[in-house]
């Protein structure tokens, strides 16, 4: 397998008639799914997502790709090709267009209705090219042919990308349910067709590379689902991703077969069923469907609330509810259902939900206590089967953490894969794809860009760091009265702490500490220098906070003149 060197420095320009690839995101990393590709002074780009941020980005909205790389060249840009619907494959789009807001989005029908309506929040109208499996477009130098493949969102594409280079097949989010609801399958003859012309390098989703054998089908879930509707005393509350269409609609299929009304919750998931609904790709029985505040004079074994949440995030509407601060109220004797899969990084903030609704006394059906949810992605058994049909020369896991590209790459070289021919990147490595042979080239600036709130990338690891010791150590303020002639402090300094608590006393001690520091400063003064007294009262109050509470504060010094 290619190893990367100890350090990578920046690519080399890019040589005649070579590709070049490169993520931004997704690698090393569930979300953030971003890749561009170069050839002849073009660049495509495949997925534009967001990545959710974990406990220790604390205020995060959203993390984006880097775009620092492509940031001089967005001219360049011939189209980003969307694979899918999933926030961490188009989240991050309304963010590229704010700098180029003409760059043609590419994508199947449903793909695009769920981009333009968030677009339509930014007030951006995206220049669109809707696509459908089997078709093939050329952007700049690049030859796309879109391929069907099933996820657990209808309408998502490979795309085979051909260039004088070769051709890189792409296979974004999939996996190989034979059973689909939709009764749309991955399209293999499609992909042992590409193999046969020769796939020079396989981008292959990696995310559940590590579990054996084969995803279990969607309607496999079915029974699980009855047994919650068919024992369920009082409502039921689904709690999903926003854009899980296949398990909402057995959550609809299933209310309806035991009489019970549905109403969507939550400002994202009304917009995209409402969208998949009109579209017809979610069938709602007549009469079925009704607002969520003409439920609440309905019997409680008549409805179901279906809403978002089901990762923890602590805005969505199951976080509120569980915290009791919704206009939904969770009560004793409600089933609540996460209908979905745990990600990476959100275990804490999700069983903490799970614990304060069972506080409540809601009975939590999940995926550890029941089977009520598949994942969306190939098992290590169907990748091995697609390399055995595709074939490919050379081999580039994407999606997926470093143990999942791990595993990913040992199933490409145990189906006869040259093993110099594996390439594990993580973000911003460039892989050359040069005369049918995929290496290392460089390295490129890849961070986190952080959303918060109105900021986007004004927010640094630092900043992170600081909130974090905020949190966890408290913040104590020094007001301090200083004479601006001789620097003497005039009287002793006020302290004032927030998230910890601290004797009289104690505070009486830190303040000698503090006239102590300035004193020394003033009688070691050279040259008629003068140190800062807001640094000197930071650190001196720091310092014994530290040796004698063993906490390590946010300090501030406010100095003001007698």
């Amino acid at each position: 397998m290619n190893k990367r060197p100890a350090v990578l420095k920046a690519p080399r320009e890019l040589a005649a008639g070579a590709m070049r690839i490169v993520a931004l995101g997704g690698i090393g990393e569930i979300g953030r799914n971003m890749t561009v590709f170069e050839f002849e002074g073009k660049l495509l780009i495949v997925d534009c997502g967001v990545l959710f941020p974990e406990e220790h980005q604390p205020g995060v909205n959203v993390i984006l790709p880097d775009f620092s790389y492509i940031r001089d060249r967005l001219d360049d840009v011939v189209a980003v090709v969307l694979t899918h619907g999933h926030e961490d494959h188009i989240g991050a789009v309304p963010y590229l267009l704010k700098e180029r807001a003409d760059i043609p989005l590419v994508g199947s029908r449903l793909t695009l209705a769920f981009i333009e309506a968030k677009l339509k929040e930014h007030r951006i109208t995206p220049k669109t090219v809707q696509v459908k499996e089997g078709d093939r477009r050329t952007m700049g130098g690049f030859d796309l042919e879109f391929v069907a493949v099933n996820h657990s969102i209808p309408d998502s594409l490979a795309v085979a990308i051909r260039t004088a280079a070769g051709m890189v097949l792409h296979t974004g989010d999939f996996k190989m349910d034979q059973f689909p609801l939709d009764r749309r399958i991955t399209d293999l003859a499609a992909f042992a067709r590409l193999g046969e012309e020769g796939v020079d390098l396989f981008l292959t989703d990696s995310t559940n590379a590590d579990v054996p054998g084969f995803t279990t089908s969607e309607k496999d879930l079915a029974p699980a689902i009855d047994a919650v509707f068919r024992t369920a005393p009082r409502r039921i509350i689904v709690s999903s991703f926003a854009s899980h269409i296949h398990r909402i609609q057995q959550i609809i299929d299933t209310a309806h077969q035991h009489r019970r009304k549905v109403a969507f919750v939550g400002r994202s998931m009304v917009r995209n069923m409402t969208i998949a609904a009109d579209l017809g790709y979610l069938n709602i029985p007549q009469g079925l469907l009704v607002d969520f505040k003409k439920l609440e004079r309905s019997d409680d074994h008549k409805v179901v609330l279906i809403c978002t949440g089901s990762q923890g995030e602590p805005m969505a509407a199951l976080s509120r509810m569980a915290n009791k601060d919704h206009a939904i109220r969770i009560s004793e004797g409600d089933t609540v259902l996460l209908a979905s899969s745990l990600i990476p990084g959100n275990e804490n903030a999700i069983y903490g939900i799970i614990n304060a609704l069972t506080e409540i006394g809601a009975n939590v059906v999940h995926k550890g206590n029941a089977k009520v949810h598949v994942s969306g992605h190939a098992s290590a058994g169907e990748l091995a089967y697609c390399y055995n049909i595709v074939k490919p020369r050379n081999v580039m896991p994407v999606h997926g953490e470093w143990r999942h590209l791990r595993a990913n790459s040992e199933i490409a070289v145990a189906t006869g894969v040259d093993p110099r021919n594996v390439v594990i990147a993580q973000d911003g490595v460039t892989v050359d794809l040069v005369r049918g042979r995929a290496t290392l080239s460089g390295k490129v600036e890849a961070g986190l860009v952080f959303v918060d709130g109105d900021s986007v990338g004004g927010i640094t690891e630092e900043d992170l760091r600081e909130r974090r010791r905020l949190a966890e150590e408290g913040v104590v303020t020094v007001l301090a009265i200083i004479d601006p002639d001789n620097g003497d402090i005039v009287e002793a300094p006020e302290f004032f702490t927030k998230g910890f608590s601290c004797s009289d006393e104690d505070l009486d001690k830190a303040g000698a500490a503090v006239e102590k520091a300035l004193r020394d400063a003033a009688s070691n003064r050279q040259g008629g220098r003068r140190q800062d007294p807001e640094d000197i009262i930071e650190r001196a109050t720091a310092n014994w906070m530290r040796r004698y509470y063993n906490r390590q504060p946010v300090v501030t010094a406010i100095v003001v003149d007698a």
